[in-house]
């Protein structure tokens, strides 16, 4: 691909992010951060209604301010069969300590007003072991006492920490979820975030991804352009992707008719 392509693409690709522009327009954002809009944005199934099913979803909401045009910030929630309440972790970056937080927010709360969308849903058989690798990969996580928004290690890069671990996840982060690249200098080369895959990496800065959920995917300076094979879509920094939803879904229908 020609440096005249990609910028076309990049501008391409910025220009839809802010014709989309996925930054909140809703009461309260006007006075800053602190009056941003978190309520639940009802997308989470009721964990009283489905007590006895596991499950585990992903979501993704664009950041607040002017980078919600280029970036996201993911989280994980679960719950156990049993359960009648959801577990959720994400990475802050403000604060001291461990940036590795628990139940910090609602577990499908708008990101100080920014509306989440599902990227991984999983329900029934084999969330319980899936939960199990996931406490662990959270447990594991290599960088819980950095944050760097750019270019990581950030929340995406915890995401896609938990990715490489629980490759039953199917998690595929958007091209706009910068991080989730990032690698250390020591350690370029590893699975790709979804687990499907290989990736080499320079502090994500520089790098490439060839994997069954990413499809081929080239990182120049955080700024990512692909093509996904798995579900057809062009990936694109600032946007996303731009085609088909990848969005992963399983036992939905099982969980329904309990």
């Amino acid at each position: 691909m020609s440096l005249r392509a990609l910028v076309v693409l990049l501008l391409l690709s910025v220009g839809l992010s802010l014709a989309n522009d996925p930054r909140p327009a809703l009461p309260g954002v006007e006075g800053g951060w602190r009056g941003a809009a978190r309520h639940s944005a009802g997308i989470a199934p009721d964990p009283v209604r489905f007590a006895g099913t596991a499950i585990v979803q992903v979501y993704a909401a664009a950041t607040y301010g002017w980078r919600g045009y280029f970036a996201v910030h993911p989280w994980i929630i679960y719950k156990r069969a049993g359960e009648s309440a959801y577990t959720r972790y994400d990475v802050i970056g403000w604060g001291r300590g461990n940036v590795v937080r628990r139940n910090y927010a609602l577990p499908d709360g708008l990101w100080f007003g920014a509306v989440p969308r599902v990227l991984v849903e999983h329900r029934g058989e084999g969330v319980e072991a899936m939960i199990e690798q996931i406490e662990a990969a959270v447990a594991s996580y290599p960088h819980a006492d950095a944050y760097r928004s750019y270019p990581g290690p950030n929340s995406n890069t915890f995401l896609a920490h938990i990715g490489r671990e629980v490759p039953a996840l199917r998690l595929d982060l958007p091209a706009n979820a910068i991080g989730k690249d990032y690698r250390p200098l020591e350690r370029p080369l590893g699975l790709s975030p979804s687990g499907s895959g290989l990736q080499v990496s320079l502090l994500g800065l520089f790098g490439l991804s060839v994997g069954l959920e990413e499809g081929l995917e080239l990182n120049l300076l955080g700024l990512n352009f692909g093509i996904d094979l798995n579900s057809p879509a062009l990936r694109l920094p600032a946007i996303g992707r731009v085609g088909l939803d990848d969005a992963v879904v399983s036992g939905r229908d099982a969980a329904a008719v309990q």
